[in-house]
């Protein structure tokens, strides 16, 4: 998810993170411009939604954006972006789409930041210390936005505008939280990439890296040969202990010492990979640092440009760490922070609440096995999540699940996270039974409440590629995807509506 999940949250610059406005302007799809102007804004929420005895009546702010420039006022329906790891101006920065259908939908748009991230720190700097983190839950989050969401409504006199909830990756099933939780105040949910079964530990330990091995492959077989040959070159070199040699050769400003330090040089650069196959988008992207356009054929064309394996791995790693090429050396411990996430927790004060997360509700077990994937072997297992959550935080995982309904399934056949989240294969399996229209998998559970589960795979398409604003560079499968979203959000927000009206 950071995302991130998300792998590694590269910081915008701060003077991007400290505008108060954003102004977009792009001819769409649809052929109309969009140019809104997200006010930043600051609400006072409630620290502890569960018990009183703990916190009393304390509140913190947690931060917000805020764009009616579209909205028809009383009437229009709201858009909003359950904010996941991370500050809230990199996911609105990159969440075009909600923008492009709020000016067809005529739609208040509202992109909230999670607790404990970004500037929403309910303690200040003190915000990681136990047990003040130990308001860091999913169920606090959603909390979080159900008071938002109706507080905002009163005071902006939209009592009777359907809701319509938005989120990418871990956002994304926030966002399926939402529906289920809240569905007296969501009509419905756009969940793009969200890993909801893996993460609720119903996934296979080694799908992750598969997948993200399988991008590479895809591109060329001889791409995977290259970098297994790279790492086979560095478990050499690390077993002779000849650490001058891969400090060299990998251009490190401090010479590794350790078996320890060469895992960590493996987890970076293992990290590499799965941030550019996460975010294989025809087009460059500033989202979690500065990537070209296509970057995991970028990557393969870098490993196969020469018979320097290891001058290779480390020129594809650069394209992540070092796209600026300012750098004159890597600093494994600076750029890279190894947590309870195999996919990367990022840097800064984000890092840490993701981490204690993935300690506690987001069960993130994956492992590279060499085998399956291109990657070195390395284990995460339930039993060493536990030993490094206990040790780290004081805190023993649990699960977390429930029931979804009225609910979009985005996924990419590009992105590493889809085989974690929900599919027509997945649902399927569950016993559902379905319909396929194009590019569209319409699914209706047997014994639900009559509410409709839909899944939307997107051939060619990375990370929640489908929730970013439309690009000369999109695949057609994104476009017929983004089509039928607008169609069936059309239909939630009208029924919302219909219901809403009938209410004495």
């Amino acid at each position: 998810m950071a995302s991130a999940l998300l792998a590694l949250m590269l910081t915008i610059s701060a003077e991007l993170l400290q505008v108060l406005s954003y102004n977009h302007s792009k001819t769409g799809k649809h052929g109309f411009q969009t140019q809104p102007s997200l006010e930043e804004k600051y609400f006072t929420q409630t620290l502890d939604h569960f018990n009183l005895n703990s916190m009393g009546n304390g509140t913190y702010l947690q931060r917000y954006l805020i764009t009616d420039k579209y909205w028809k006022i009383g009437y229009g329906p709201i858009f909003f972006y359950t904010g996941n790891e991370g500050d809230i101006w990199q996911f609105a920065l990159n969440s075009g789409f909600l923008l492009e259908l709020a000016a067809l939908q005529e739609a208040l748009v509202i992109f909230a930041e999670h607790r404990y991230y970004g500037k929403s720190l309910p303690f200040g700097n003190d915000s990681f210390n136990i047990p003040e983190v130990g308001l860091l839950t999913v169920e606090q989050a959603l909390a979080d936005y159900a008071v938002m969401i109706s507080v905002l409504k009163r005071q902006m006199a939209a009592a009777d505008c359907p809701v319509v909830v938005f989120g990418g990756s871990y956002g994304g099933m926030l966002s399926v939280y939402m529906r289920i939780k809240y569905p007296n105040l969501v009509a419905g949910a756009l969940a793009a990439s969200a890993p909801i079964l893996s993460t609720a530990g119903l996934g296979e330990p080694t799908q992750f890296f598969r997948d993200v091995t399988a991008d590479f492959e895809n591109i060329s077989p001889e791409c995977r040969c290259a970098v297994e040959g790279a790492f086979h070159q560095l478990k050499e070199l690390c077993e002779s202990q000849d650490y001058s040699k891969i400090q060299s050769a990998f251009s490190l400003c401090k010479r590794p010492s350790s078996a320890q330090d060469i895992h960590h040089l493996n987890g970076l650069l293992r990290n590499a990979f799965t941030l550019m196959a996460m975010l294989d988008y025809p087009y460059s992207t500033h989202f979690m640092g500065n990537l070209p356009a296509n970057p995991v054929k970028v990557g393969c064309e870098t490993m196969l440009r020469g018979g320097d394996l290891l001058a290779n791995l480390r020129d594809t790693a650069a394209i992540v760490y070092n796209s600026t090429g300012l750098l004159t050396c890597f600093d494994l411990y600076s750029l890279y922070v190894e947590c309870a996430d195999p996919t990367g927790c990022g840097l800064g004060f984000d890092s840490v609440a993701w981490d204690y997360q993935a300690c506690t509700e987001i069960n993130l077990c994956y492992e590279s096995n060499n085998i399956t994937d291109m990657f070195p072997a390395m284990t995460f297992t339930e039993r060493e999540r536990l030993r490094y959550c206990s040790k780290r935080w004081g805190v023993i995982p649990r699960p977390a699940l429930s029931r979804a309904s009225n609910i979009i399934f985005s996924n990419g056949d590009l992105d590493p996270w889809a085989n974690g989240g929900v599919s027509a294969e997945k649902m399927r399996d569950l016993g559902v039974f379905y319909r396929q229209s194009f590019s569209r998998v319409f699914f209706q559970v047997r014994k639900s409440l009559s509410s409709s589960l839909i899944a939307i795979n997107i051939a060619g398409g990375a990370h929640h590629l489908d929730l970013r604003g439309s690009n000369d560079a999109d695949p057609a499968s994104v476009i017929e995807a983004r089509k039928t979203e607008a169609d069936l959000i059309t239909q939630w927000v009208e029924l919302e509506r219909k219901q809403i009206q009938q209410l004495p």
